[in-house]
Order: C-alpha cells, then sequence, then structure tokens
C-alpha cells in the first residue's frame, strides 16, 4: 500500500526556503516597522528606527528573493543540478541569523552583529560560483553584484558601529540602487520574452520591439545612477541622469505591448512593477531639480512600486513553474497584485493629497502591503513546502 500523501520538501530547491522567508519577512518586518514609527519607540538601542527599516528591506526581504531567484536561475542557466538538502539550510540559517542580530543588535556586541550579518552573501556568491565558473557562463557578472552588494552591507555596518548614520543612510542608497540596476537587466530579459511568450500562446500576432540604443542608454543610465547616488546624491547631475533614465525607460517599456497583457495578470504584474522605474526615476529628477513636495517620496515608488512588485511578481510565476504547475495564478493572487499597486500608490501620493493625514497614509500603506503578501503566504506556502504537482524532484 502506498502512501499518497504531499511530503515536506522546504529545501528540495533554491527558491523554496527563501521565496517563503521573504513573504514572511515582509509581513513582519512592515509590522514591526509600523509599530515603531506609529509608538514612538526606539527598541534597537542607538540604531536609528529608519535604519534598520531600510537596512532590513534591502538586506532581508530583497536579499531573500535575490538568493532565492538566483539559486533557481543559475541551474537553469549552466545547465547543472539545482541547490538542496544541507548546503541550502546552512544558507537559509545564515540569512535568519542575520535577521535575528539586527533585531537584537540593543544587545549584541557589534563583532557578533557583523559575523552573522557578513556570512550570508559570500555563501550564496560561494554556491552559485561553482556552476557560473565552471560553465563559463556569461551571467557571471552576478558574482560581481553579490561582491559590491556584500561590500555595501560592510559599509553600513561600519557606518552604524562609528555612529556615522549620514554615511549609514548613504550605503542604502547605494544599496537600492545597485537592486535597481538588477530589475533593469533582469527585468530588461524576462519582460518582453514572458509577454511574447504568452501573447504567442492566445495567438497575438505583435512584435515586441527593442532597439540596442535604448538597452545601451537604459542600463548606462542607472549604472551611473549607482555611482552618483554614492558619492554625490542630491546635486543636479543625479537629477539630469535620473531625468534620462526615466525617459529611457520609458521608451524601453513602450516596445513591450503592454496593453496586450491584461488579460493575464500574471504577465500584465510584471508591466506594472517595471511601469514604476520611469515613474519613480521621474519623481527622482523632479525632486532634485525643484524640490517640488509632491515628488519626495521618489524612493518608495522605487522600492515598492518598481522593487517589490517585481519580486512578487517573479516569485508567483517561478514557483509555478518550477514546481510543475500551470503559470496561471489564482484570482486572490491577481487580488494581491492589485493591493501591493495600491500600497506604492499610498506611500508615494498620499502624504501630499492627505498632508494632515501623514501617519494614516503610512498605515494604509502598510496595511496593504500586509495582507498582500499574507495573500501571497497562504496561496504559496504550500506551493513551496510540499511536493511538486507532478511529483518529480525538486
Amino acid at each position: 500500500m502506498t502512501n499518497d500523501a504531499p511530503r515536506l520538501v522546504p529545501f528540495a530547491y533554491g527558491f523554496r526556503p527563501f521565496f517563503l522567508a521573504a513573504g514572511l519577512f515582509a509581513v513582519i518586518a512592515i509590522a514591526a516597522w509600523v509599530w515603531i514609527f506609529v509608538s514612538g519607540r526606539a527598541p534597537l538601542g542607538d540604531l536609528p528606527p529608519f535604519l534598520w527599516h531600510g537596512h532590513e528591506m534591502l538586506f532581508g526581504f530583497i536579499g531573500a528573493a535575490v538568493a532565492g531567484f538566483l539559486l533557481t536561475a543559475v541551474p537553469s542557466w549552466t545547465g547543472s543540478r539545482g541547490f538542496a538538502g544541507p548546503p541550502l539550510i546552512v544558507l537559509t540559517l545564515l540569512w535568519l541569523a542575520g535577521r535575528i542580530a539586527f533585531a537584537a543588535s540593543a544587545w549584541l556586541p557589534p563583532l557578533w552583529l557583523v559575523a552573522c550579518e557578513l556570512s550570508f552573501l559570500p555563501m550564496l556568491a560561494f554556491l552559485i560560483g561553482r556552476s557560473l565558473l565552471r560553465e563559463r557562463n556569461r551571467n557571471f557578472p552576478m558574482l560581481i553584484i553579490i561582491g559590491v552588494l556584500w561590500g555595501i552591507d560592510a559599509w553600513f555596518l561600519y557606518a552604524i558601529t562609528t555612529g556615522d548614520f549620514p554615511a549609514a543612510s548613504q550605503a542604502l542608497r547605494a544599496g537600492i540602487g545597485l537592486v535597481l540596476l538588477l530589475v533593469t537587466v533582469i527585468g530588461g530579459r524576462i519582460v518582453p520574452n514572458f509577454t511574447a511568450s504568452a501573447l504567442r500562446r492566445r495567438g497575438i500576432g505583435v512584435e515586441i520591439r527593442s532597439w540596442p540604443l535604448v538597452e545601451r542608454v537604459t542600463i548606462g543610465a542607472m549604472v551611473l545612477a549607482v555611482v552618483i547616488d554614492t558619492v554625490a546624491p542630491w546635486n543636479r547631475a543625479a537629477a539630469a541622469v535620473a531625468g534620462i533614465a526615466a525617459i529611457a525607460h520609458a521608451v524601453r517599456l513602450s516596445g513591450w505591448r503592454s496593453l496586450k497583457t491584461l488579460a493575464e495578470p500574471i504577465v500584465w504584474v510584471l508591466h506594472a512593477a517595471y511601469a514604476w522605474l520611469p515613474i519613480g526615476l521621474a519623481l527622482k529628477a523632479v525632486y532634485l531639480a525643484t524640490g517640488a513636495p509632491w515628488a519626495f517620496q521618489w524612493q518608495h515608488a522605487l522600492t515598492i512600486g518598481a522593487a517589490t512588485t517585481m519580486i512578487l511578481a517573479v516569485t508567483t510565476r517561478a514557483s509555478l513553474g518550477h514546481t510543475g504547475r500551470p503559470l496561471v495564478v489564482s484570482r486572490s493572487i491577481g487580488i494581491a497584485y492589485v493591493l501591493l499597486l495600491l500600497a506604492a500608490l499610498v506611500r508615494v501620493f498620499g502624504p501630499t493629497l492627505l498632508p494632515s493625514s501623514y501617519i494614516a497614509t503610512i498605515e494604509t500603506a502598510a496595511l496593504l502591503w500586509i495582507v498582500a503578501f499574507a495573500i501571497y503566504l497562504v496561496v504559496y506556502a504550500p506551493i513551496l513546502t510540499l511536493e511538486r504537482a507532478d511529483r518529480k524532484p525538486g
């Protein structure tokens, strides 16, 4: 007699623990941040709460999502065996150690905080690096990105341990810029490719357009933006580069036939996420050039609107594809997409539209975010922790 009950396989493939961790941490960290912000409490010792919030969203939430993506993409890129078992468990524990260390930073010696936080990314680079270098894969620059991100994390830690909080903020800006560069490069590959595949399946014969000059300008402007945001973030040059990048992103997106994707949430959400790049960069350019108050929240347009929505789009799609399920999201996940996009809209434009209700806009945006990721967890926790629908390994 055989046992047909699904087996727990949370460490059978790289995306499983990290896509789950990203969803869990998205709920926990934002709920904690709102409580800290609204109550005025400072439970993190000398570390300003806004720096904890920025760091944990970047290296905790986004770090987990990036790890899950790379641990899943590298085997596909190189044709090598997927990451599973003890190495994946160790890597997950290192990520978790960093989160616990930051939560307990008021009580931990600085050396412990540094050791816990800075061990995760080198282990990730070691795991994926062997395959990328052995196969001489064209995606090996991802190792450089991880190395730079690790350096930014070390810079942040040095800044907070020496009390140089402006330098810590500068490090976070550099890290966010690097993540947006990743969204630019990876989004520039997957959004048009997935769109073309979806339109072909539906028998829609339109051409996805790409212009080499626009591609070079878009990526070049984003690289330059990272450099400028690191060394001189508030000058007119930063505004000019942001404006050029916004135009380039908008032109790039115009060739991807976004309006043809509205019937498929799993596709249109990719376009919606990418659209926040030109919106956020345009807001940044306006604010840096003129100081217009309505453009002040440009950073949340890029972090919630572009980066986070792209993360939710990719995790929901990749989890289906790599567990043998059809690439069709449930209606509840479509609602989660909409809620997260609304969270971005409220956080970016709410303070201008309702200046007397600033805290209420923060709470509303946070609630929309939390509900969106709670829906994701309810739907995807079984997908991420149980065996594939086709019973294959992985």
